[in-house]
């Protein structure tokens, strides 16, 4: 390895030996100061060591900082640090093509885990032809958190989670939301105002440059997508190759208050999912032969769990909490499932231990709701009056009242936001300025609802979308789906991208599918009774 100077002296030759690509809509002082960053970091360079304890990560990662202007428009002012992690390319230096960097999204998610994908059989060749590099964006972890409250403030349960909530519920929430909102302020001070999506692109570009590469190749997942629509509007010509794994939708106007209606209205097909495999498998499980029926067995299952909370805990917020898992990832059906079942015979542990939250607080307790609200209240204006949101919201969950309220109030800081506000960025390309970019989307996707995989694939010129049909965990790349994997390895290995298709306005688009991955096998309570040693 290189000495940081030696490393960062090549950065920077790599750093010039391109063109910096204009930057759309950016004010010429953060576009500036952007650039300022990035050739500093290419000097400075990464110096990889340890990683703190407080990482948890085996001796196989090494991490460093690269450290980041606050605020882009004053690039000699504070800057902040970011945590980067990293394993190198498995394979002969002949074969290496750099550095793949994920951001798994959130807002508010780390992933300094993400080198560990190459002990993984699915990652196994992406990790011989590159270093994997995962890092803590700005607000996250030990990167400058974010914090809007005291960790032993936060509500742990048991709480209620009323799908027609009362008046006075309703009044109860816009309080803590109003106090959360004034916490955020107060507790961050000035610099909360610099906790937004922009800076988070703008920081992958130091990121980029500090780890010496000309281009980046890149791997976002959910929110992580809508960061690297971004940097692709903003630096088209430091993008080599780029994944984006459950697309948002970036359209400014449905930055973020659209999205998240038309989330909770997609979680309703998607319970509607869960409930019905659940019901194909009554004889494992006998919560109901019809998805209506295991509604109503989820339902007694709250009712019971408002009167007498499983544990002194888990009460009604608790369990909907865990349930939104189902939602994100079919792997959790299973769990799940299992865990109403036995609560329903006398068993509460299976669900206390799925759904109780912990015990005593950390000292980062609350951090990723900290950053997702921050990010995504500065992002863009929302309705500063509740009547929009009751209006909305009512209407809504009419149909759709499963996620509805709980997306809700969870977002309902920002009607009371004290930072100023961001104008979303019209993530578009022109045709030929970016290289072909690889969208992966599950149809029935409930989290990243599959509009925005198409609406990402309108804006980026050249981009080629590969769906996974009738299946919808949330993000697919390095999953159990062996077709998709399969488009993602081709693409980063050899930058291939699936061919074009005619399009419904007998246009050609490039598109492929993919069957969908095996539904989950149910879990025989009895048979893992029976298999469970007696303590």
């Amino acid at each position: 390895m290189p000495s940081p100077a030696l490393y960062g002296a090549l950065s920077a030759l790599l750093f010039t030996s391109l063109p910096l690509a204009p930057a759309h809509d950016a004010p010429p002082s953060e576009a500036r100061g952007t650039l300022l960053a990035a050739r500093r970091a290419a000097v400075e360079g990464i110096a990889f060591g340890a990683c703190p304890a407080a990482e948890k990560l085996p001796p196989s990662v090494v991490c460093g900082t690269v450290r980041v202007p606050l605020d882009y428009a004053d690039p000699d002012g504070p800057r902040i640090p970011l945590t980067v992690s990293r394993v190198r390319a498995s394979g002969p230096a002949a074969g290496r093509q750099g550095t793949l960097v994920f951001n798994p999204g959130g807002p508010g998610a780390s992933s300094t885990y993400f080198p560990l994908a190459a002990e993984l059989p699915e990652w196994r060749r992406i990790s011989a032809a590159y270093d994997l590099v995962g890092y803590a964006p700005r607000g996250v972890g030990r990167s400058a958190p974010v914090s809007c409250q005291d960790p032993a403030d936060r509500v742990t349960g048991p709480t209620p989670a009323p799908s027609r909530p009362s008046e006075m519920y309703k009044r109860e929430r816009i309080a803590r939301a109003k106090a959360y909102a004034e916490g955020c302020a107060r507790r961050t001070g000035p610099a909360l105002r610099h906790y937004h999506s922009l800076n988070n692109a703008r920081d992958l570009e130091v990121v980029r440059a500090a780890l010496g590469e000309p281009r980046l190749t890149y791997l976002g997942a959910s929110y992580g997508t809508y960061i690297g629509g971004l940097y692709a509007t903003l630096f088209p010509h430091r993008v080599r190759r780029m994944v984006l794994d459950a697309p948002v939708d970036p359209a400014p106007r449905r930055i973020w208050y659209r999205n998240n209606l038309a989330q909770s209205e997609a979680f309703e097909r998607r319970w509607a999912d869960f409930r019905t495999w659940v019901a194909k498998h009554d004889a494992v499980y006998g919560l109901g032969r019809t998805a209506r029926a295991v509604s109503a067995s989820y339902e007694r299952v709250r009712a019971e769990l408002a009167a007498r909370p499983a544990g002194g805990r888990v009460g009604p917020g608790q369990l909907h909490g865990a349930m939104l898992g189902a939602g994100y990832d079919d792997r959790f059906w299973p769990l799940r499932a299992g865990a109403l079942a036995a609560y329903l015979k006398g068993d509460p542990e299976p669900l206390i231990a799925q759904a109780a939250p912990p015990e005593t607080a950390g000292p980062d307790a609350g951090n990723g709701r900290a950053v997702y609200t921050a990010v995504e209240c500065n992002d863009a204006p929302w309705p500063e009056e509740f009547a929009v949101w009751d209006r909305d919201n009512t209407l809504l969950a009419e149909r759709a009242p499963f996620e509805t309220w709980d997306n809700a109030w969870m977002n309902l800081p920002c009607a009371y936001w004290k930072a100023p506000r961001q104008r979303p960025l019209d993530v578009r390309t022109a045709p030929g300025v970016l290289p072909p970019v690889l969208i992966l989307a599950a149809e029935r996707d409930a989290a990243a609802p599959y509009a925005g995989a198409l609406e990402f694939q309108r804006r980026l010129s050249g981009a080629a979308l590969v769906t996974e049909r009738d299946a919808g965990t949330h993000g697919v790349a390095g999953g159990p789906n062996a077709c998709v994997n399969g488009y993602l390895e081709r693409y980063l290995l050899t930058g291939a991208v699936p061919g074009d298709v005619t399009g419904p306005e007998m246009t050609p688009v490039r598109r492929a599918s993919c069957a969908p991955h095996p539904e989950p096998d149910p879990v025989s309570l009895e048979r893992r009774a029976m298999k469970t040693p007696a303590v």
